[in-house]
Protein backbone atom coordinates (compact mmCIF):
# COMPACT_ATOMS: atom_id res chain seq x y z
CA UNK A 1 0.00 0.00 0.00
CA UNK A 2 3.27 2.34 0.67
CA UNK A 3 4.24 2.16 -2.52
CA UNK A 4 1.07 3.23 -4.31
CA UNK A 5 0.67 6.04 -1.69
CA UNK A 6 4.17 6.90 -3.36
CA UNK A 7 3.12 7.04 -6.77
CA UNK A 8 -0.17 8.79 -5.92
CA UNK A 9 1.92 12.07 -5.48
CA UNK A 10 2.70 14.68 -7.84
CA UNK A 11 5.16 13.51 -10.16
CA UNK A 12 6.46 16.13 -12.28
CA UNK A 13 9.53 16.04 -14.57
CA UNK A 14 11.48 19.26 -14.42
CA UNK A 15 12.93 20.93 -17.64
CA UNK A 16 15.25 23.66 -17.36
CA UNK A 17 14.61 26.52 -19.46
CA UNK A 18 16.72 29.39 -21.14
CA UNK A 19 19.18 31.25 -18.91
CA UNK A 20 20.22 34.78 -18.84
CA UNK A 21 22.98 34.11 -16.28
CA UNK A 22 26.58 32.65 -17.57
CA UNK A 23 26.28 30.84 -20.75
CA UNK A 24 29.62 28.95 -20.77
CA UNK A 25 29.20 25.26 -22.19
CA UNK A 26 29.90 22.40 -20.03
CA UNK A 27 28.64 19.73 -22.18
CA UNK A 28 27.41 18.64 -25.89
CA UNK A 29 24.82 16.31 -26.42
CA UNK A 30 24.52 15.91 -29.87
CA UNK A 31 25.36 19.34 -30.64
CA UNK A 32 22.46 20.83 -28.19
CA UNK A 33 24.97 22.75 -25.34
CA UNK A 34 24.21 22.85 -21.93
CA UNK A 35 25.58 25.78 -19.85
CA UNK A 36 26.81 26.57 -16.49
CA UNK A 37 23.62 28.04 -16.19
CA UNK A 38 21.81 25.61 -16.37
CA UNK A 39 24.00 23.62 -13.98
CA UNK A 40 23.93 26.00 -11.00
CA UNK A 41 20.17 26.52 -11.78
CA UNK A 42 19.15 22.25 -11.90
CA UNK A 43 22.02 22.23 -8.89
CA UNK A 44 20.53 24.92 -6.33
CA UNK A 45 16.62 23.83 -7.20
CA UNK A 46 17.93 20.01 -6.23
CA UNK A 47 19.47 21.54 -2.93
CA UNK A 48 16.50 23.52 -2.15
CA UNK A 49 14.30 20.56 -2.44
CA UNK A 50 16.68 17.86 -0.62
CA UNK A 51 17.08 17.22 3.19
CA UNK A 52 19.91 20.12 3.19
CA UNK A 53 17.02 22.92 2.89
CA UNK A 54 17.24 22.54 6.99
CA UNK A 55 20.77 23.52 6.98
CA UNK A 56 20.32 26.68 4.75
CA UNK A 57 20.13 24.76 1.16
CA UNK A 58 22.09 25.93 -1.74
CA UNK A 59 22.91 29.03 0.05
CA UNK A 60 24.85 27.64 2.82
CA UNK A 61 26.40 24.36 0.89
CA UNK A 62 29.98 24.46 -0.44
CA UNK A 63 29.64 24.14 -4.09
CA UNK A 64 33.09 22.38 -4.39
CA UNK A 65 34.69 18.98 -4.99
CA UNK A 66 36.14 18.83 -1.60
CA UNK A 67 32.49 18.55 -0.53
CA UNK A 68 31.74 14.85 -0.82
CA UNK A 69 28.37 15.73 -0.90
CA UNK A 70 28.42 18.36 -3.39
CA UNK A 71 30.24 15.73 -5.79
CA UNK A 72 27.06 13.82 -5.11
CA UNK A 73 24.74 16.04 -6.46
CA UNK A 74 27.00 17.37 -9.41
CA UNK A 75 26.82 13.19 -10.97
CA UNK A 76 23.36 13.05 -10.52
CA UNK A 77 22.35 16.61 -11.71
CA UNK A 78 25.35 16.03 -15.22
CA UNK A 79 23.24 12.70 -15.72
CA UNK A 80 19.88 14.05 -15.65
CA UNK A 81 20.29 17.53 -17.71
CA UNK A 82 22.06 14.84 -20.27
CA UNK A 83 18.80 12.76 -20.35
CA UNK A 84 16.64 15.78 -20.10
CA UNK A 85 18.18 17.09 -23.24
CA UNK A 86 17.95 13.58 -24.69
CA UNK A 87 14.71 13.36 -24.40
CA UNK A 88 13.94 16.82 -25.33
CA UNK A 89 15.67 16.00 -28.72
CA UNK A 90 13.56 13.01 -29.44
CA UNK A 91 10.66 14.77 -28.46
CA UNK A 92 11.05 17.78 -30.86
CA UNK A 93 12.30 14.98 -33.71
CA UNK A 94 9.07 13.13 -33.25
CA UNK A 95 6.63 15.96 -33.53
CA UNK A 96 5.33 15.49 -30.03
CA UNK A 97 3.45 18.91 -28.47
CA UNK A 98 1.30 19.31 -25.55
CA UNK A 99 -1.63 21.23 -26.62
CA UNK A 100 -4.12 23.20 -23.92
CA UNK A 101 -6.64 19.99 -23.76
CA UNK A 102 -4.14 18.10 -23.01
CA UNK A 103 -2.48 20.09 -20.38
CA UNK A 104 -6.34 21.15 -19.09
CA UNK A 105 -6.81 17.39 -18.50
CA UNK A 106 -3.31 16.30 -16.87
CA UNK A 107 -4.21 19.10 -13.84
CA UNK A 108 -7.70 18.27 -13.46
CA UNK A 109 -5.72 14.19 -12.71
CA UNK A 110 -3.59 15.95 -10.68
CA UNK A 111 -6.68 17.58 -8.84
CA UNK A 112 -8.18 14.30 -8.36
CA UNK A 113 -5.19 12.46 -6.99
CA UNK A 114 -4.57 14.98 -4.43
CA UNK A 115 -8.52 15.34 -3.63
CA UNK A 116 -9.24 18.90 -4.36
CA UNK A 117 -7.46 22.30 -6.04
CA UNK A 118 -7.41 24.10 -2.64
CA UNK A 119 -4.99 20.64 -1.27
CA UNK A 120 -2.98 21.41 -4.65
CA UNK A 121 -2.38 24.89 -4.07
CA UNK A 122 -1.33 24.21 -0.34
CA UNK A 123 0.97 21.82 -2.20
CA UNK A 124 2.56 23.97 -4.14
CA UNK A 125 3.11 27.00 -1.94
CA UNK A 126 4.48 24.58 0.70
CA UNK A 127 7.27 23.30 -1.61
CA UNK A 128 7.35 26.60 -3.36
CA UNK A 129 6.37 26.10 -6.75
CA UNK A 130 4.61 28.77 -8.78
CA UNK A 131 1.94 28.40 -10.73
CA UNK A 132 3.71 28.95 -14.39
CA UNK A 133 6.33 26.39 -13.21
CA UNK A 134 3.81 23.78 -12.35
CA UNK A 135 2.10 24.41 -15.90
CA UNK A 136 5.21 23.81 -17.45
CA UNK A 137 6.05 20.74 -15.44
CA UNK A 138 2.49 19.57 -16.96
CA UNK A 139 3.60 20.12 -20.12
CA UNK A 140 6.58 18.20 -19.98
CA UNK A 141 4.75 15.63 -18.25
CA UNK A 142 2.38 15.22 -21.12
CA UNK A 143 4.76 15.13 -23.73
CA UNK A 144 7.15 12.48 -21.39
CA UNK A 145 3.98 10.45 -21.81
CA UNK A 146 2.90 10.88 -25.34
CA UNK A 147 7.06 9.51 -26.12
CA UNK A 148 6.44 6.77 -23.69
CA UNK A 149 3.31 5.63 -25.45
CA UNK A 150 4.89 6.08 -28.82
CA UNK A 151 7.65 3.64 -27.88
CA UNK A 152 5.40 0.73 -26.33
CA UNK A 153 1.61 0.80 -24.97
CA UNK A 154 1.35 0.79 -21.04
CA UNK A 155 -2.02 0.45 -20.93
CA UNK A 156 -2.87 -1.91 -17.51
CA UNK A 157 -6.39 -4.15 -17.96
CA UNK A 158 -8.39 -4.80 -14.83
CA UNK A 159 -7.02 -8.51 -15.22
CA UNK A 160 -3.40 -7.40 -14.43
CA UNK A 161 -4.54 -5.55 -11.74
CA UNK A 162 -6.26 -8.00 -9.92
CA UNK A 163 -3.49 -10.38 -10.49
CA UNK A 164 -1.37 -7.68 -9.03
CA UNK A 165 -3.78 -7.57 -5.84
CA UNK A 166 -4.06 -11.43 -5.52
CA UNK A 167 -0.33 -12.25 -5.27
CA UNK A 168 0.27 -8.85 -3.37
CA UNK A 169 -2.23 -9.25 -0.67
CA UNK A 170 -0.29 -8.14 2.21
CA UNK A 171 0.42 -4.36 0.61
CA UNK A 172 -3.65 -4.04 1.08
CA UNK A 173 -3.21 -5.20 4.95
CA UNK A 174 -3.32 -2.43 7.50
CA UNK A 175 -3.41 -2.16 11.48
CA UNK A 176 -6.13 0.32 13.47
CA UNK A 177 -6.15 3.75 11.89
CA UNK A 178 -7.50 6.77 13.30
CA UNK A 179 -8.34 9.76 11.49
CA UNK A 180 -7.96 13.11 13.18
CA UNK A 181 -7.81 16.41 13.35
CA UNK A 182 -5.37 18.92 15.86
CA UNK A 183 -4.78 22.69 17.14
CA UNK A 184 -1.56 23.20 17.30
CA UNK A 185 0.40 25.78 19.84
CA UNK A 186 4.07 25.61 19.33
CA UNK A 187 5.98 25.31 22.60
CA UNK A 188 9.07 23.66 21.49
CA UNK A 189 11.57 23.73 24.34
CA UNK A 190 14.46 23.24 22.42
CA UNK A 191 13.66 26.14 19.67
CA UNK A 192 12.95 28.48 22.18
CA UNK A 193 16.18 28.22 23.78
CA UNK A 194 17.48 28.26 20.83
CA UNK A 195 16.24 31.62 19.98
CA UNK A 196 16.51 33.02 22.68
CA UNK A 197 20.46 32.63 22.45
CA UNK A 198 20.56 33.94 19.12
CA UNK A 199 19.46 37.33 20.48
CA UNK A 200 21.22 37.07 23.21
CA UNK A 201 24.59 34.90 22.85
CA UNK A 202 25.83 36.16 26.60
CA UNK A 203 22.43 35.42 28.35
CA UNK A 204 23.17 33.22 31.69
CA UNK A 205 22.06 30.09 32.03
CA UNK A 206 20.17 31.18 34.65
CA UNK A 207 18.33 34.04 33.50
CA UNK A 208 18.15 31.61 29.86
CA UNK A 209 16.15 29.16 31.95
CA UNK A 210 13.62 32.11 32.94
CA UNK A 211 13.04 33.25 30.08
CA UNK A 212 12.71 29.89 28.39
CA UNK A 213 9.96 28.91 31.49
CA UNK A 214 7.95 32.30 30.59
CA UNK A 215 7.58 31.52 26.85
CA UNK A 216 7.07 28.23 27.58
CA UNK A 217 4.30 29.33 30.12
CA UNK A 218 2.59 31.95 28.14
CA UNK A 219 2.09 29.19 25.20
CA UNK A 220 0.16 27.22 27.46
CA UNK A 221 -2.19 30.05 28.84
CA UNK A 222 -2.65 30.64 24.89
CA UNK A 223 -3.57 27.22 24.58
CA UNK A 224 -5.94 26.92 27.26
CA UNK A 225 -7.90 29.79 25.61
CA UNK A 226 -7.78 28.57 22.23
CA UNK A 227 -9.10 25.12 24.04
CA UNK A 228 -11.74 27.02 25.86
CA UNK A 229 -13.22 28.94 22.63
CA UNK A 230 -13.48 25.05 21.03
CA UNK A 231 -14.80 23.72 23.67
CA UNK A 232 -17.51 26.00 23.64
CA UNK A 233 -18.19 26.14 19.96
CA UNK A 234 -16.91 22.37 18.55
CA UNK A 235 -18.53 23.16 15.23
CA UNK A 236 -16.18 25.90 14.93
CA UNK A 237 -12.69 23.78 15.38
CA UNK A 238 -12.18 24.04 11.16
CA UNK A 239 -12.53 27.33 11.48
CA UNK A 240 -10.17 27.60 14.41
CA UNK A 241 -7.35 25.64 13.26
CA UNK A 242 -7.33 27.22 10.04
CA UNK A 243 -6.58 30.86 12.05
CA UNK A 244 -4.46 30.03 15.15
CA UNK A 245 -3.23 26.34 14.55
CA UNK A 246 0.71 26.92 14.43
CA UNK A 247 0.87 23.26 11.93
CA UNK A 248 -0.19 25.68 9.03
CA UNK A 249 0.21 22.54 6.89
CA UNK A 250 -2.54 20.52 8.36
CA UNK A 251 -4.23 24.26 9.32
CA UNK A 252 -5.36 25.24 5.94
CA UNK A 253 -7.25 21.60 5.91
CA UNK A 254 -8.72 22.88 8.94
CA UNK A 255 -6.25 20.81 10.90
CA UNK A 256 -7.09 17.78 9.07
CA UNK A 257 -4.01 15.16 9.27
CA UNK A 258 -6.04 12.27 7.62
CA UNK A 259 -5.86 8.57 8.45
CA UNK A 260 -3.09 7.31 10.31
CA UNK A 261 -1.61 4.32 12.45
CA UNK A 262 -0.62 4.96 15.85
CA UNK A 263 3.20 4.20 15.12
CA UNK A 264 3.55 7.22 12.71
CA UNK A 265 3.00 9.74 15.74
CA UNK A 266 4.80 10.91 18.56
CA UNK A 267 3.55 8.31 21.96
CA UNK A 268 1.48 11.26 23.70
CA UNK A 269 -0.23 12.69 20.56
CA UNK A 270 -0.94 8.64 19.27
CA UNK A 271 -1.98 7.31 22.96
CA UNK A 272 -5.14 10.12 23.60
CA UNK A 273 -6.04 9.71 19.43
CA UNK A 274 -6.67 6.51 19.64
CA UNK A 275 -8.31 6.49 23.16
CA UNK A 276 -11.07 8.42 21.85
CA UNK A 277 -14.45 8.03 19.86
CA UNK A 278 -15.08 9.78 16.90
CA UNK A 279 -16.59 13.49 17.06
CA UNK A 280 -14.46 13.95 20.74
CA UNK A 281 -12.10 16.63 21.26
CA UNK A 282 -9.46 15.98 23.75
CA UNK A 283 -8.06 18.78 26.49
CA UNK A 284 -4.72 19.90 26.13
CA UNK A 285 -1.91 16.84 24.80
CA UNK A 286 1.57 18.41 25.63
CA UNK A 287 3.95 16.97 23.05
CA UNK A 288 7.99 18.31 22.03
CA UNK A 289 5.81 20.13 19.56
CA UNK A 290 3.66 21.93 21.90
CA UNK A 291 0.25 22.13 23.09
CA UNK A 292 -2.25 19.70 20.84
CA UNK A 293 -5.90 20.37 20.78
CA UNK A 294 -7.08 17.08 19.34
CA UNK A 295 -10.74 15.79 17.54
CA UNK A 296 -10.76 12.62 16.35
CA UNK A 297 -13.19 12.19 13.02
CA UNK A 298 -13.03 8.60 12.26
CA UNK A 299 -11.99 5.27 12.61
CA UNK A 300 -10.60 2.44 11.00
CA UNK A 301 -10.53 -1.12 12.04
CA UNK A 302 -7.62 -3.46 10.78
CA UNK A 303 -8.22 -5.41 7.54
CA UNK A 304 -7.50 -5.80 4.32
CA UNK A 305 -8.99 -3.04 1.81
CA UNK A 306 -10.88 -4.92 -0.83
CA UNK A 307 -9.82 -4.70 -4.64
CA UNK A 308 -12.83 -2.89 -5.68
CA UNK A 309 -11.44 0.19 -3.47
CA UNK A 310 -7.89 0.40 -4.57
CA UNK A 311 -8.83 -0.60 -8.39
CA UNK A 312 -7.95 2.85 -9.62
CA UNK A 313 -5.16 3.68 -7.67
CA UNK A 314 -3.79 0.24 -8.30
CA UNK A 315 -4.15 0.40 -11.92
CA UNK A 316 -2.70 3.52 -11.99
CA UNK A 317 0.30 2.68 -9.85
CA UNK A 318 1.24 -0.29 -12.27
CA UNK A 319 1.09 1.65 -14.83
CA UNK A 320 2.98 4.40 -13.86
CA UNK A 321 5.48 1.25 -13.37
CA UNK A 322 5.09 0.10 -16.96
CA UNK A 323 5.49 3.84 -18.28
CA UNK A 324 8.85 4.71 -16.07
CA UNK A 325 10.21 1.17 -17.73
CA UNK A 326 9.93 1.96 -21.10
CA UNK A 327 11.37 5.54 -20.50
CA UNK A 328 14.65 3.59 -18.76
CA UNK A 329 14.99 1.64 -21.61
CA UNK A 330 14.37 4.75 -24.21
CA UNK A 331 16.85 7.11 -22.24
CA UNK A 332 19.40 3.60 -22.03
CA UNK A 333 19.16 3.41 -25.91
CA UNK A 334 19.03 7.13 -26.74
CA UNK A 335 22.34 7.20 -24.35
CA UNK A 336 24.11 4.33 -26.26
CA UNK A 337 23.69 6.50 -29.04
CA UNK A 338 24.96 9.66 -28.45
CA UNK A 339 27.63 12.00 -29.19
CA UNK A 340 28.54 13.54 -25.90
CA UNK A 341 31.37 16.19 -25.68
CA UNK A 342 32.13 17.48 -22.12
CA UNK A 343 33.81 20.85 -22.86
CA UNK A 344 34.36 21.01 -18.95
CA UNK A 345 35.94 17.70 -18.60
CA UNK A 346 35.45 17.91 -14.21
CA UNK A 347 31.86 16.85 -15.34
CA UNK A 348 33.34 13.69 -17.52
CA UNK A 349 32.77 10.80 -15.28
CA UNK A 350 35.54 8.77 -16.75
CA UNK A 351 37.56 11.84 -15.94
CA UNK A 352 36.15 11.66 -12.33
CA UNK A 353 37.03 8.06 -11.71
CA UNK A 354 40.25 8.42 -12.73
CA UNK A 355 41.15 11.54 -10.63
CA UNK A 356 38.92 8.85 -7.47
CA UNK A 357 41.37 6.41 -8.21
CA UNK A 358 44.58 8.29 -8.50
CA UNK A 359 43.63 9.95 -5.62
CA UNK A 360 42.97 6.75 -3.73
CA UNK A 361 46.77 5.62 -5.25
CA UNK A 362 48.15 8.64 -3.63
CA UNK A 363 46.59 8.04 -0.22
CA UNK A 364 47.69 4.26 -0.19
CA UNK A 365 51.46 5.11 -0.47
Amino acid sequence: MKKLLVCLAVSTVLFTGCSFMQKTGIIEVNGTVITQADFDKEMDKNLDKSFLRNFGGSKNVLKSEENPMYAVFKEKITNELIIKTLLDQEIKKRGITATKEDVKKELQTVIDKVGSKEELNRILKERNISNEQFTNDLKTQVKIRKLVDSEEKTEVTDAEAKDYYNKHIKEFTHGEQVRASHILISANFLEILRAIKEKKPEIAPDELNTEVDKIMAEQKVKAEKILAEVKKNPANFEKIAAQKSDDKASAARGGDLGFFPKETMVKEFANEAFSMKPDTISDLVQTSFGYHIIKVTDRMEAGTSPYVKVKENLKYYLETQKQLAVLKKLTTRLMKDADIKYIDKSYDPAQVLKTTTTTNENDKK
